[in-house]
């Protein structure tokens, strides 16, 4: 057997139909489309959301809730978290640079340290913001706690 000599398998290839190419192709006329209406015209597409005249779900139901333009979303990591890093890599200092770097927050993100578990180790744990509990629990430990 040659390359010149392969073909597709039979039934894996379909004609295409050429429509709306006059009455002798059998696809003349309305071209498949059925008579009238938008569906028939040339340049329609159905807008999202369109139910076929009834009013949509998005009209249907009620706005409601409120959405604070000023709001601040922190990252929350645990002190456990912390003591966990600071034992596997050896760290005295924890910065949101090296809480990146660790995967635990993304490249904006601002952090805030809360209280769950306890620090051993003498910290100095720089965030956005801090709880009470963990701010407490930091410097119990003879460590340093740096608002940024």
């Amino acid at each position: 057997m040659e390359l010149n000599q392969l073909k597709p398998v039979k039934g894996s290839r379909h004609h295409q139909r050429r429509l709306g190419r006059g009455q002798g192709s059998g696809y003349g006329g309305t071209a498949t489309r059925g008579h009238k209406g938008a569906k028939s015209r040339s340049g329609y597409s159905r807008k999202f959301g369109f139910e076929g005249g009834q009013m949509p779900i998005q009209r249907r139901l009620p706005k409601f809730g409120f959405t604070n333009l000023n709001r601040k979303s922190y990252k929350p990591i645990n002190l456990e978290t912390l003591q966990a890093l600071a034992d596997k890599n050896g760290w005295d200092v924890i910065t949101p640079e090296r809480l990146k770097d660790a995967g635990f927050i993304s490249k904006n993100d601002l952090v805030k340290i809360l209280g769950k578990g306890e620090v051993k180790s003498k910290l100095e744990v720089k965030a956005h913001a801090f709880s009470d509990t963990a701010k407490a629990a930091i410097e119990a430990a003879q460590g340093v706690v740096v608002k940024l």
